[in-house]
């Protein structure tokens, strides 16, 4: 991924909270093949880093990558930014958006390390249904959980990119924050919560 110095993100935590948020990925393997799905992102004691998932077994996808080397890609919020947003010109259209980039080794799980991964995933996107039979009995769950197959991404390299026109100046800043947050649109409005959190692009963060 193209990331300019001034727009790299490296605080790891920054990180794995975007991932967290936006957690729903793209894998793509090296024959370039694509599966779109949720992901749940893990950092263990000693710091290596993981990604769970699992996807269908009619998903062949899933028989090409044990071993192999993978890209997932989150996308964060996004949005069209109108250069009229701008107090000074020239200015063009572009677009705004936070990403990260994790490229690792892909291992299929057993029976119970799917379980547990799945359980995860469950308690961190509603956690109400965690052993709720009534909408989720046993003999159902173990059903389905014969017809998925769940990994993991041992991952190697992360790379974070937001490009959230903090090198411009404040007044164009202050413009394009306002826009962004008074928006019809949801996406731009959810870009501009993002930009306020991390305090970046809004005009409140760069001397003038």
């Amino acid at each position: 991924m193209y990331i300019p110095k001034n727009m790299a993100l490296h605080d790891k935590q920054a990180i794995a909270d975007l991932i967290n948020h936006f957690g729903f990925g793209l894998l793509i393997s090296p024959t370039l093949e694509a599966t779109h799905l949720p992901l749940l992102y893990e950092a263990a004691e000693d710091g290596q880093e993981y990604l769970y998932g699992h996807m269908a077994k009619a998903n062949g996808h899933w028989q090409q990558l044990d071993g192999q080397q993978v890209l997932v890609v989150f996308s964060g919020p996004h949005s069209y930014i109108s250069p009229t947003w701008y107090a000074n010109g020239p200015a063009v259209p572009t677009w705004n958006y936070a990403a990260v980039h994790c490229t690792g080794r892909v291992e299929l799980l057993d029976a119970s390390a799917t379980a547990k991964a799945i359980d995860k995933l469950i308690e961190k996107y509603e956690p109400s249904l965690s052993g709720n039979a009534a909408i989720m009995p046993a003999e159902y769950v173990d059903k389905l959980s014969q017809a998925i197959v769940g990994f993991r991404v041992i991952v190697d390299s992360i790379q974070a990119k937001e490009k959230l026109g903090q090198h411009r100046k404040r007044e164009d800043q202050m413009g394009v924050y306002h826009a962004l947050a008074n928006s019809a649109s949801a996406e731009s409005r959810a870009l501009a919560e993002y930009m306020l959190n991390r305090n970046l692009g809004t005009g409140q963060n760069k001397e003038a």
